[in-house]
């Protein structure tokens, strides 16, 4: 079993070369079954979290977001990076409380959004309350990554120049890697890697791509994330197969994995 330092360090070495996938789980289930399939490392989803609790994204206290990441690195050997939303504070020292909790529960790296309610911080704020993030982690003495996001083409402002003067800002104000969710177009995002590069940046792709990791690493993306969308996925099976059996049929059962397999895969997790 790998120390919380080791998955840290794991976690550092792969922002520094080539591409990888970083899917996300929302609960010890799913973060075992990901780490069976041989992927490097998984990140924590704020929205897949709050549905399987029966909740809209966003509506998580801070204590249930520490809990829900506590649980995740538990449930898995692999480093985990936190979706902290926007660190569940907003004045920059309350993000500074928030993050040094966080980074106690295990995680090798954690997001500090730029937005909250769909409202973009202005940009003088949202440095400062990265600034507080990148302190807390410093003062903490563990190597934890951090991610700053700028929400504006999922917030309803999809301008690119701020999205890049916003990374650049957090690039400067101490993020270690960068991500601009909803950005897609390969000009786009390549855009993004120039303006922040030699810093690492994360990708999301939430729904079908017509471009593979290959095609995504050649626009110099280091790595990809896929937000809720295995949530989305799994919660779309579940609604087939009830549609089914609403109509009186069951043939949405096809393709469900056996249960014998699920007890023989977790029976041999830890």
């Amino acid at each position: 079993m790998t120390s919380i330092a080791e998955r840290r360090a794991a976690f550092r070495a792969l922002h520094e070369q080539g591409c990888f996938l970083l899917p996300n789980p929302w609960d010890r289930g799913s973060a075992r079954y990901l780490e069976s399939l041989g992927f490097a490392a998984l990140a924590t989803t704020s929205s897949g979290a709050a549905w399987s609790r029966g909740r809209p994204d966003g509506s998580a206290t801070r204590d249930e977001a520490l809990d829900h990441l506590a649980d995740i690195v538990a449930a898995t050997g692999l480093p985990v990076n936190a979706d902290f939303e926007n660190g569940y504070a907003e004045t920059a020292d309350d993000v500074a409380t928030s993050v040094a909790l966080a980074v106690e529960t295990g995680v090798a790296g954690l997001s500090v959004e730029d937005a909250a309610g769909g409202e973009l911080y202005d940009l003088d704020v949202a440095v400062e309350r990265l600034a507080a993030a990148r302190e807390a982690i410093d003062a903490s003495g563990h190597d934890v990554l951090l991610v700053g996001r700028a929400e504006g083409f999922i917030a309803g402002r999809p301008d690119l120049a701020d999205v890049l003067d916003r990374l650049r800002a957090y690039a400067a104000a101490g993020a270690d890697c960068l991500y601009a969710p909803g950005v897609s177009a390969p000009a786009d995002v390549a855009a993004v890697v120039a303006a922040v590069a030699p810093k690492p940046v994360n990708l999301l792709v939430g729904g079908p791509s017509p471009r593979t990791l290959a095609e995504i690493a050649g626009l110099g993306v280091r790595r990809v994330s896929v937000g809720g969308a295995l949530a989305r996925a799994a919660w779309g099976g579940l609604g087939r197969a009830a549609a089914g059996l609403v109509e009186g049929r069951f043939d949405g059962f096809d393709g469900a994995v056996p249960g014998p397999d699920l007890d023989a895969l977790f029976g041999t997790l830890r």
